[in-house]
């Protein structure tokens, strides 16, 4: 092989050969992130099935139905305040790790069925109550998107309740 032959080699390697390579690059690192946002899903849902398991072994603050609970102890009071923490904190850190005002169509799947919990708990009259109290130091963004959908779950509360 003389030299012109090297040369030309050396162009198609240059022409074909670097584009290509950035190409699975790129596609590497779609396929990384998409299974690093995979990975954060499952462990925030694991998390979430442990908070619900907590849910279940205190049945007595009756926190599944979608009014307050009344006439509660101090104590189960005390206890279903821990209890909004642990889950104003899991939220935020799905808030956190999730939520981006740019997603992609998988990404907003998963960020919708974060979302559709924060809803259902923003729909007890005493998750709302409390809100204030278990935002305080928590993330600026996160706590005005929560308040958002309290706001929101407050509407259609009182809407409901006047028809």
């Amino acid at each position: 092989m003389n030299l012109e032959t090297w040369e030309l080699l050396s162009y198609i390697v240059t022409v074909f050969g670097l584009p290509l390579a950035i190409y699975a690059f790129i596609v590497e690192q779609r396929k990384e992130r998409e299974n690093e946002d995979e990975e954060v899903y499952q462990l925030l849902t694991a998390d979430y099935t442990d908070f619900l398991k907590l849910v279940m072994e205190n049945p007595d603050l009756k926190l599944r139905s979608q009014t307050h609970t009344q006439d509660l102890t101090e104590e189960q009071q005390e206890r279903m305040l821990v209890i909004f923490e642990i889950l104003i904190s899991l939220f935020e850190r799905a808030y956190l790790l999730s939520y981006d005002e740019v997603m992609t169509q998988k990404q907003r799947r998963r960020w919708l069925s974060w979302e559709d919990f924060m809803r259902e708990w923003c729909e007890r009259e005493d998750f709302r109550r409390l809100l204030p109290r278990l935002l305080h130091g928590e993330d600026p963004d996160f706590a005005a998107y929560i308040l958002k959908l309290a706001n929101q779950a407050a509407i259609q509360t009182n809407s409901a309740a006047e028809s």
